[in-house]
């Protein structure tokens, strides 16, 4: 890696960190200001946080071609501008529609920033740096939330208003300090706006040539299925289960929280020595087993009625275990899509991939929301561990269709005599020849 694309990518995770410290001020308290303070019920905080997603929906399926086409650096700094004028919105609306339209902003903002910072970092890194360069923004980011919601906490109040347009300020100047901080930032290997456009008829049409990647396409499904047994359920589902069934307090849940987050922050790296070299396929199946334990001990917190500690133990635990899954996929996901992705069409796979997670971010909590209101708690776990026996299932599936470069890059790289090369037969089943790393060119944190 040059000293050009480190000194890139620092810049670009720096600003992504400030980004996601000011995130971290508003969404503990997003609901609770929608609904009490603004008095405008729990009902259009629902919509509010529906919204979101629905924005992010809207956005998505353009947002990969225009950063093929124009590039990543102009389409992060539209969507962090975007983002600041939706959070102070926020922070500023006192009525529904000026709520729900601020709200769709800042989702919108959020959902292009994503796909356009994963894209810069594929192009500040190399297929064997790849996995770090995720890795760190993922600590980063799950840093920056976690001490931005402390901090937020201790300046919020629920009596003033003016507390929480505080929050949303800080909020929409850290997403002006990521616009700034990127647009500065010299990305090493910028294609021409000619060079980034398909030349050749049948590439035109992107989203056919993405859906006949037919490993893509295994990822996606396999992305689909994890984020809605992991993510999706924490705010929803698992949330009432822990509380109806376990029997545990509201404030022993934000203990919880906390746990999955410090599993994350201090394990990522040492997680990530442990993964790095590794099949990336392998590593996927083992999360699966993993969160299949989580939702086994789940189960179980309902079913310990004689120590309320132990049960309380096994909750804690289990947002533990989804931590220490989500730092084995932070290093190994998103640089797959990336290494998955031809050249001209990194923008492309990393939004298709970022429109799968909105959809099971949307799906998730609103099947785990009527479980859990229909009382069907055991039909609830029994799912989610098939699901977790699924990402196992599709994760090996999918190994089977990577070259050795896409599935163990930091081997291929360090022994290229004795890995073969992608047949053309595994090209064309890719949806085009297989990307060779450029020197300069590029390879995030929901």
């Amino acid at each position: 890696m040059t000293t050009a694309m480190g000194a890139a990518l620092r810049r670009i995770q720096l600003g992504n960190a400030l980004s996601a410290f000011g995130n971290g001020f508003t969404v503990p308290f997003l609901f609770i200001y929608v609904a009490q303070v603004r008095d405008l019920g729990a009902s259009t905080a629902g919509v509010v946080l529906a919204t979101f997603a629905v924005a992010a929906l809207v956005v998505l399926p353009f947002t990969g071609r225009v950063i093929d086409r124009r590039g990543p650096l102009p389409v992060a700094i539209a969507g962090t501008v975007a983002a600041a004028i939706g959070s102070i919105g926020l922070g500023l609306a006192s009525s529904e529609p000026a709520v729900i339209a601020a709200a769709g902003m800042l989702g919108a903002g959020i959902a292009v920033i994503q796909p356009a910072l994963a894209t810069m970092i594929v192009w500040c890194s190399t297929p064997a740096t790849r996995s770090r360069a995720f890795a760190t923004q993922f600590f980063l980011n799950n840093l920056g939330l976690g001490l931005g919601g402390l901090l937020g906490g201790l300046l919020v109040d629920t009596a003033h208003p003016s507390s929480f347009v505080r929050l949303f300020a800080i909020e929409s100047a850290m997403f002006l300090v990521l616009g700034a901080a990127i647009a500065t930032v010299r990305l090493p290997q910028v294609p021409k706006v000619e060079d980034a456009i398909p030349a050749d008829e049948g590439a035109k049409g992107g989203w056919r040539v993405l859906l006949a990647d037919r490993a893509m396409v295994q990822l996606c499904v396999l992305g689909f299925v994890m984020f809605f047994a992991c993510y999706g359920q924490f705010e929803s589902g698992l949330s009432a289960f822990a509380v109806e069934v376990t029997r545990i307090s509201p404030a022993t849940l934000g203990v919880a929280l906390a746990a999955n987050t410090a599993v994350i922050v201090i394990a990522q790296f040492v997680v990530l020595k442990l993964v790095e070299g590794r099949r990336r396929s392998r590593v996927i199946a083992l999360v699966g087993l993993i969160w299949t334990v989580a939702w086994v001990v789940a189960g179980a917190s309902g079913l310990i009625h004689g120590s309320q500690a132990m049960a309380t133990a096994a909750i804690i635990s289990t947002y533990a275990l989804f931590g220490l899954g989500e730092a084995m996929l932070s290093p190994t996901v998103a640089p797959l899509v990336a290494d998955l992705a031809p050249g001209s069409r990194v923008g492309q796979y990393n939004s298709a991939f970022a429109l799968v997670k909105q959809l099971a971010l949307a799906v998730g909590p609103a099947v785990g929301g009527l479980m859990a209101g229909g009382g069907l708690y055991v039909a609830y776990i029994v799912m989610l561990i098939g699901c977790s026996l699924g990402i196992t299932a599709l994760a090996l599936r999918m190994g089977r269709r990577l070259t050795p470069l896409q599935d163990n890059p930091l081997h291929a790289v360090l022994a290229p005599a004795t890995v073969p090369g992608p047949t053309p037969r595994a090209e064309a089943e890719a949806g085009g020849p297989i990307a060779e790393p450029r020197q300069g060119a590029v390879t995030t944190a929901a």
